[in-house]
Protein backbone atom coordinates (compact mmCIF):
# COMPACT_ATOMS: atom_id res chain seq x y z
CA UNK A 1 0.00 0.00 0.00
CA UNK A 2 1.30 3.70 -0.61
CA UNK A 3 2.01 5.38 2.38
CA UNK A 4 3.38 9.31 3.42
CA UNK A 5 6.66 8.82 5.18
CA UNK A 6 8.20 12.26 6.65
CA UNK A 7 9.60 14.30 4.21
CA UNK A 8 10.75 11.49 1.61
CA UNK A 9 7.29 11.78 -0.18
CA UNK A 10 5.25 9.19 -1.31
CA UNK A 11 7.13 5.51 -1.12
CA UNK A 12 5.80 1.94 -1.78
CA UNK A 13 6.46 -0.11 1.21
CA UNK A 14 5.35 -3.88 1.50
CA UNK A 15 3.19 -3.21 4.70
CA UNK A 16 0.22 -5.67 4.92
CA UNK A 17 -3.02 -4.86 4.13
CA UNK A 18 -4.73 -4.21 6.75
CA UNK A 19 -8.53 -5.95 7.04
CA UNK A 20 -11.65 -5.48 8.56
CA UNK A 21 -14.05 -8.13 9.39
CA UNK A 22 -17.32 -7.44 10.09
CA UNK A 23 -20.23 -9.57 10.09
CA UNK A 24 -22.90 -10.26 13.28
CA UNK A 25 -22.35 -14.44 13.42
CA UNK A 26 -18.96 -14.75 15.35
CA UNK A 27 -18.36 -18.49 13.43
CA UNK A 28 -18.58 -16.88 10.02
CA UNK A 29 -16.05 -14.11 11.16
CA UNK A 30 -14.19 -17.34 12.02
CA UNK A 31 -14.00 -19.19 8.97
CA UNK A 32 -13.61 -16.07 7.00
CA UNK A 33 -10.29 -15.49 9.58
CA UNK A 34 -9.09 -19.12 8.79
CA UNK A 35 -10.07 -18.84 5.04
CA UNK A 36 -7.70 -15.86 4.66
CA UNK A 37 -5.18 -17.42 6.55
CA UNK A 38 -1.57 -17.84 4.14
CA UNK A 39 -2.72 -15.07 2.47
CA UNK A 40 0.59 -12.99 1.64
CA UNK A 41 0.27 -9.15 2.99
CA UNK A 42 -2.21 -9.46 4.66
CA UNK A 43 -3.52 -9.07 8.38
CA UNK A 44 -7.20 -8.88 10.14
CA UNK A 45 -7.02 -5.91 12.43
CA UNK A 46 -10.08 -6.46 14.04
CA UNK A 47 -13.57 -8.18 14.09
CA UNK A 48 -16.98 -6.50 14.88
CA UNK A 49 -20.62 -7.34 14.99
CA UNK A 50 -23.03 -4.56 14.65
CA UNK A 51 -23.20 -0.75 12.80
CA UNK A 52 -21.94 1.22 15.97
CA UNK A 53 -18.69 -1.17 16.07
CA UNK A 54 -18.06 -1.13 12.32
CA UNK A 55 -17.75 3.11 12.59
CA UNK A 56 -16.13 3.03 15.84
CA UNK A 57 -13.35 0.38 14.05
CA UNK A 58 -12.84 2.44 11.23
CA UNK A 59 -12.28 5.38 12.96
CA UNK A 60 -9.92 3.44 15.51
CA UNK A 61 -8.07 0.70 13.53
CA UNK A 62 -7.69 2.54 9.81
CA UNK A 63 -8.10 -0.70 7.88
CA UNK A 64 -7.52 -0.94 3.87
CA UNK A 65 -10.44 -3.43 3.22
CA UNK A 66 -13.46 -3.85 4.64
CA UNK A 67 -15.35 -7.43 4.35
CA UNK A 68 -18.84 -6.80 5.51
CA UNK A 69 -22.16 -8.66 5.99
CA UNK A 70 -24.48 -5.35 5.31
CA UNK A 71 -27.57 -7.31 7.12
CA UNK A 72 -25.95 -6.85 10.69
CA UNK A 73 -28.04 -5.06 13.83
CA UNK A 74 -28.13 -1.25 13.63
CA UNK A 75 -26.52 -1.27 9.86
CA UNK A 76 -28.52 0.76 7.10
CA UNK A 77 -27.21 -0.91 4.35
CA UNK A 78 -27.40 1.88 1.91
CA UNK A 79 -26.94 4.81 4.05
CA UNK A 80 -24.19 3.19 6.00
CA UNK A 81 -22.15 2.65 2.80
CA UNK A 82 -22.96 5.20 1.41
CA UNK A 83 -21.31 7.57 4.07
CA UNK A 84 -18.36 5.45 4.47
CA UNK A 85 -17.71 5.60 1.65
CA UNK A 86 -17.52 9.35 1.62
CA UNK A 87 -15.56 9.54 4.86
CA UNK A 88 -13.22 6.73 3.84
CA UNK A 89 -12.58 6.77 -0.24
CA UNK A 90 -9.58 4.85 -0.44
CA UNK A 91 -11.06 2.11 1.66
CA UNK A 92 -12.19 -1.24 -0.39
CA UNK A 93 -15.41 -2.48 0.59
CA UNK A 94 -16.00 -5.99 -0.39
CA UNK A 95 -19.59 -7.13 0.45
CA UNK A 96 -19.74 -10.84 2.08
CA UNK A 97 -23.51 -12.19 2.08
CA UNK A 98 -26.02 -14.58 1.72
CA UNK A 99 -28.41 -12.55 0.23
CA UNK A 100 -28.53 -12.83 -3.94
CA UNK A 101 -31.28 -10.49 -4.71
CA UNK A 102 -30.46 -8.67 -8.16
CA UNK A 103 -31.79 -5.36 -7.01
CA UNK A 104 -30.21 -5.75 -4.04
CA UNK A 105 -26.55 -6.27 -5.53
CA UNK A 106 -26.94 -3.45 -7.90
CA UNK A 107 -28.32 -0.78 -5.19
CA UNK A 108 -25.03 -1.43 -3.07
CA UNK A 109 -22.58 -1.58 -6.37
CA UNK A 110 -24.29 1.41 -7.47
CA UNK A 111 -23.41 3.22 -4.32
CA UNK A 112 -19.82 2.37 -4.21
CA UNK A 113 -18.59 -0.95 -2.98
CA UNK A 114 -16.20 -2.55 -4.66
CA UNK A 115 -17.23 -6.50 -4.53
CA UNK A 116 -20.10 -8.42 -3.98
CA UNK A 117 -19.34 -12.53 -2.60
CA UNK A 118 -21.45 -15.04 -1.81
CA UNK A 119 -21.30 -16.95 1.44
CA UNK A 120 -22.40 -20.16 -0.49
CA UNK A 121 -19.11 -20.30 -2.96
CA UNK A 122 -16.12 -21.88 -2.17
CA UNK A 123 -13.54 -20.63 0.18
CA UNK A 124 -11.26 -20.43 -2.68
CA UNK A 125 -13.39 -17.50 -4.45
CA UNK A 126 -13.59 -16.03 -1.09
CA UNK A 127 -9.84 -15.15 -1.46
CA UNK A 128 -9.71 -14.67 -4.62
CA UNK A 129 -12.26 -11.82 -4.22
CA UNK A 130 -10.25 -10.07 -1.77
CA UNK A 131 -7.43 -10.36 -3.75
CA UNK A 132 -9.01 -9.00 -6.37
CA UNK A 133 -10.49 -6.18 -4.17
CA UNK A 134 -7.36 -5.29 -2.56
CA UNK A 135 -5.27 -5.17 -5.97
CA UNK A 136 -7.95 -2.46 -7.02
CA UNK A 137 -10.84 -5.03 -9.08
CA UNK A 138 -14.38 -5.19 -8.69
CA UNK A 139 -15.50 -8.88 -7.70
CA UNK A 140 -18.89 -9.89 -7.98
CA UNK A 141 -19.41 -13.68 -7.95
CA UNK A 142 -20.18 -15.81 -10.49
CA UNK A 143 -23.98 -16.93 -9.87
CA UNK A 144 -24.72 -12.99 -9.26
CA UNK A 145 -22.99 -12.36 -12.77
CA UNK A 146 -25.15 -15.01 -14.76
CA UNK A 147 -28.45 -13.40 -12.71
CA UNK A 148 -27.57 -9.68 -13.52
CA UNK A 149 -26.55 -10.34 -17.56
CA UNK A 150 -29.77 -12.85 -17.48
CA UNK A 151 -32.83 -11.27 -15.78
CA UNK A 152 -35.39 -13.54 -17.42
CA UNK A 153 -33.79 -16.78 -16.25
CA UNK A 154 -35.13 -15.71 -12.71
CA UNK A 155 -38.53 -16.97 -11.10
CA UNK A 156 -40.39 -14.23 -12.82
CA UNK A 157 -40.23 -16.69 -15.92
CA UNK A 158 -41.89 -19.11 -14.18
CA UNK A 159 -45.76 -19.48 -14.60
CA UNK A 160 -47.46 -18.27 -12.20
CA UNK A 161 -49.49 -20.32 -10.13
CA UNK A 162 -52.25 -20.59 -7.31
CA UNK A 163 -51.98 -21.91 -3.99
CA UNK A 164 -54.15 -24.58 -5.08
CA UNK A 165 -51.90 -25.52 -7.92
CA UNK A 166 -48.60 -25.22 -6.26
CA UNK A 167 -50.49 -28.47 -3.95
CA UNK A 168 -51.42 -30.49 -6.82
CA UNK A 169 -48.18 -29.86 -8.81
CA UNK A 170 -46.40 -30.97 -5.35
CA UNK A 171 -48.61 -33.90 -4.86
CA UNK A 172 -48.24 -34.98 -8.63
CA UNK A 173 -44.25 -35.03 -7.99
CA UNK A 174 -44.17 -37.22 -5.16
CA UNK A 175 -46.53 -39.35 -7.39
CA UNK A 176 -50.10 -39.50 -5.94
CA UNK A 177 -52.57 -40.31 -8.24
CA UNK A 178 -55.78 -38.71 -8.27
CA UNK A 179 -57.38 -40.59 -5.30
CA UNK A 180 -54.49 -39.81 -3.00
CA UNK A 181 -54.96 -35.78 -4.48
CA UNK A 182 -58.82 -35.79 -3.95
CA UNK A 183 -58.28 -37.14 -0.11
CA UNK A 184 -55.80 -34.95 0.53
CA UNK A 185 -57.32 -31.72 -0.45
CA UNK A 186 -60.56 -32.58 0.41
CA UNK A 187 -62.12 -32.51 -3.28
CA UNK A 188 -63.71 -34.81 -5.78
CA UNK A 189 -61.72 -36.93 -8.16
CA UNK A 190 -63.93 -35.17 -10.81
CA UNK A 191 -63.04 -31.70 -9.33
CA UNK A 192 -59.30 -32.94 -9.63
CA UNK A 193 -59.31 -33.88 -12.65
CA UNK A 194 -60.70 -30.80 -13.94
CA UNK A 195 -58.31 -28.91 -11.72
CA UNK A 196 -54.79 -30.76 -13.48
CA UNK A 197 -56.78 -30.19 -16.37
CA UNK A 198 -56.06 -26.52 -16.70
CA UNK A 199 -52.87 -27.04 -14.35
CA UNK A 200 -51.57 -28.81 -17.70
CA UNK A 201 -52.49 -26.24 -19.95
CA UNK A 202 -50.51 -23.24 -17.65
CA UNK A 203 -47.25 -25.49 -17.67
CA UNK A 204 -47.70 -26.52 -20.99
CA UNK A 205 -47.94 -29.89 -20.79
CA UNK A 206 -49.38 -33.10 -22.08
CA UNK A 207 -49.67 -35.80 -18.81
CA UNK A 208 -49.47 -36.03 -15.01
CA UNK A 209 -45.70 -37.56 -15.87
CA UNK A 210 -44.62 -33.92 -17.99
CA UNK A 211 -46.21 -32.25 -15.23
CA UNK A 212 -44.23 -34.41 -12.76
CA UNK A 213 -40.83 -34.17 -14.19
CA UNK A 214 -41.54 -30.30 -14.66
CA UNK A 215 -42.08 -29.96 -10.69
CA UNK A 216 -38.40 -31.68 -10.04
CA UNK A 217 -37.11 -29.84 -12.84
CA UNK A 218 -38.48 -26.40 -11.04
CA UNK A 219 -38.50 -27.22 -7.28
CA UNK A 220 -39.07 -23.33 -6.58
CA UNK A 221 -42.65 -23.47 -7.88
CA UNK A 222 -43.08 -25.98 -5.21
CA UNK A 223 -40.74 -24.65 -1.91
CA UNK A 224 -43.35 -23.50 -0.04
CA UNK A 225 -46.44 -25.51 -1.23
CA UNK A 226 -48.90 -27.05 1.88
CA UNK A 227 -46.02 -25.62 4.67
CA UNK A 228 -43.92 -28.94 4.37
CA UNK A 229 -46.76 -31.02 5.25
CA UNK A 230 -46.02 -34.52 4.41
CA UNK A 231 -47.47 -36.49 1.20
CA UNK A 232 -49.38 -39.55 2.10
CA UNK A 233 -49.28 -41.51 -0.89
CA UNK A 234 -49.40 -45.33 -1.36
CA UNK A 235 -46.42 -47.21 0.43
CA UNK A 236 -45.25 -49.09 -2.44
CA UNK A 237 -44.05 -46.22 -4.16
CA UNK A 238 -41.01 -45.81 -2.02
CA UNK A 239 -38.68 -48.11 -2.38
CA UNK A 240 -38.03 -48.48 1.46
CA UNK A 241 -40.64 -46.36 2.74
CA UNK A 242 -42.04 -43.06 3.32
CA UNK A 243 -39.95 -42.01 6.30
CA UNK A 244 -37.01 -43.62 4.74
CA UNK A 245 -37.10 -41.10 1.62
CA UNK A 246 -37.76 -37.92 4.06
CA UNK A 247 -35.17 -35.32 4.01
CA UNK A 248 -34.58 -32.35 5.51
CA UNK A 249 -33.11 -29.15 4.58
CA UNK A 250 -32.11 -26.26 7.04
CA UNK A 251 -30.81 -23.16 5.90
CA UNK A 252 -31.60 -19.50 5.96
CA UNK A 253 -30.24 -19.41 2.23
CA UNK A 254 -32.93 -19.93 0.06
CA UNK A 255 -31.25 -19.85 -3.33
CA UNK A 256 -28.83 -22.49 -1.60
CA UNK A 257 -32.07 -24.70 -0.07
CA UNK A 258 -33.03 -24.54 -4.45
CA UNK A 259 -29.53 -25.77 -5.34
CA UNK A 260 -29.15 -28.47 -2.47
CA UNK A 261 -32.84 -29.68 -3.36
CA UNK A 262 -32.16 -30.20 -7.16
CA UNK A 263 -29.00 -32.33 -6.53
CA UNK A 264 -30.73 -34.22 -4.00
CA UNK A 265 -33.56 -34.83 -6.65
CA UNK A 266 -31.11 -35.63 -9.07
CA UNK A 267 -29.21 -37.96 -6.72
CA UNK A 268 -32.12 -39.32 -5.02
CA UNK A 269 -35.24 -38.77 -7.01
CA UNK A 270 -37.63 -40.59 -4.53
CA UNK A 271 -36.90 -38.48 -1.65
CA UNK A 272 -39.68 -36.25 0.25
CA UNK A 273 -37.80 -33.05 0.44
CA UNK A 274 -38.63 -30.65 3.29
CA UNK A 275 -36.96 -27.18 3.61
CA UNK A 276 -36.65 -25.07 6.64
CA UNK A 277 -35.59 -21.20 7.48
CA UNK A 278 -35.12 -21.32 10.69
CA UNK A 279 -34.94 -23.46 13.83
CA UNK A 280 -38.57 -22.71 14.48
CA UNK A 281 -39.74 -24.44 11.25
CA UNK A 282 -37.73 -26.97 11.45
CA UNK A 283 -39.11 -27.63 15.10
CA UNK A 284 -42.49 -27.54 13.03
CA UNK A 285 -41.54 -30.28 10.74
CA UNK A 286 -39.98 -32.46 12.56
CA UNK A 287 -43.55 -32.55 14.82
CA UNK A 288 -45.03 -34.34 11.56
CA UNK A 289 -41.61 -36.16 10.16
CA UNK A 290 -39.17 -38.43 10.98
CA UNK A 291 -36.61 -37.68 8.39
CA UNK A 292 -33.92 -40.38 7.60
CA UNK A 293 -31.55 -36.94 6.70
CA UNK A 294 -31.17 -33.60 7.87
CA UNK A 295 -28.18 -31.22 6.14
CA UNK A 296 -28.32 -28.18 8.51
CA UNK A 297 -26.34 -25.15 8.19
CA UNK A 298 -23.63 -23.96 10.72
CA UNK A 299 -25.05 -20.67 10.54
CA UNK A 300 -29.20 -20.00 10.78
CA UNK A 301 -29.50 -16.42 10.17
CA UNK A 302 -29.47 -14.72 13.97
CA UNK A 303 -29.43 -18.62 15.30
CA UNK A 304 -26.62 -21.17 15.89
CA UNK A 305 -26.77 -24.50 13.68
CA UNK A 306 -25.25 -26.20 16.32
CA UNK A 307 -27.94 -25.15 18.41
CA UNK A 308 -30.03 -26.72 15.92
CA UNK A 309 -28.22 -30.06 15.77
CA UNK A 310 -28.68 -30.56 19.07
CA UNK A 311 -32.61 -29.91 19.20
CA UNK A 312 -33.21 -32.16 15.84
CA UNK A 313 -31.01 -34.95 17.66
CA UNK A 314 -32.60 -34.80 21.14
CA UNK A 315 -36.22 -34.67 19.40
CA UNK A 316 -35.39 -37.60 16.52
CA UNK A 317 -32.47 -39.05 17.44
CA UNK A 318 -32.30 -41.69 14.39
CA UNK A 319 -32.10 -39.15 11.67
CA UNK A 320 -28.66 -38.89 10.33
CA UNK A 321 -27.55 -34.98 10.24
CA UNK A 322 -25.08 -33.42 8.07
CA UNK A 323 -23.76 -30.12 9.54
CA UNK A 324 -22.55 -27.73 6.42
CA UNK A 325 -21.30 -25.02 5.91
CA UNK A 326 -19.61 -22.54 3.84
CA UNK A 327 -16.78 -22.06 5.73
CA UNK A 328 -15.34 -25.43 7.15
CA UNK A 329 -13.53 -24.90 10.36
CA UNK A 330 -12.54 -27.81 12.72
CA UNK A 331 -13.40 -26.44 15.95
CA UNK A 332 -16.95 -26.47 13.92
CA UNK A 333 -16.53 -29.82 13.53
CA UNK A 334 -15.23 -30.85 16.72
CA UNK A 335 -18.31 -28.81 17.73
CA UNK A 336 -21.07 -30.02 15.41
CA UNK A 337 -19.96 -33.70 16.19
CA UNK A 338 -20.70 -33.08 20.03
CA UNK A 339 -23.87 -32.25 19.29
CA UNK A 340 -24.97 -35.02 17.51
CA UNK A 341 -23.91 -34.82 13.74
CA UNK A 342 -23.10 -37.59 11.65
CA UNK A 343 -20.84 -35.43 9.60
CA UNK A 344 -19.69 -31.89 8.37
CA UNK A 345 -19.37 -31.37 4.95
CA UNK A 346 -18.12 -28.13 3.43
CA UNK A 347 -20.94 -26.95 0.64
CA UNK A 348 -18.68 -26.94 -2.09
CA UNK A 349 -18.42 -30.77 -1.67
CA UNK A 350 -22.09 -31.83 -2.02
CA UNK A 351 -22.34 -32.55 -5.53
CA UNK A 352 -24.88 -35.62 -6.79
CA UNK A 353 -21.66 -37.77 -6.04
CA UNK A 354 -21.43 -36.95 -2.42
CA UNK A 355 -25.23 -36.96 -1.78
CA UNK A 356 -25.37 -40.12 -3.28
CA UNK A 357 -22.98 -41.24 -1.02
CA UNK A 358 -24.72 -40.10 2.10
CA UNK A 359 -28.19 -41.21 1.23
CA UNK A 360 -27.45 -44.46 0.38
CA UNK A 361 -25.09 -44.42 3.62
CA UNK A 362 -28.39 -43.55 5.62
CA UNK A 363 -30.52 -46.15 4.04
CA UNK A 364 -27.89 -49.29 3.98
Amino acid sequence: MAKWVGNVGWKQLMEPVRILLADDHAVVRAGIRNALEGLPDIVIVGEVGNGPQVQQALSDLHPDCLLIDVTMPEFEPIGAIRAIRARYPRLRILVVSAYDDDVYVQGLLGIGVDGYHLKDQPLSDLRLAVQRVIAGERWISSPLLSKLLNPATSLAALPSLSPRQKELLRLLAHGADNRTIASQLDLSVKTVENHLTRLYRQLDVQSRLEAAHYAREHPELIAHAGGGTAVHVDPSYWADGAEQGSILIVDDNKRYRYQLRRTIGKAYPQATIYEAENVNEMVQIIQRVRPKIAFVDVVLGDEDGISCVRKLKAAVPATRIILISAYPDREFHRRGLEAGATAFVDKKDLDAAALTQIIRDAIA
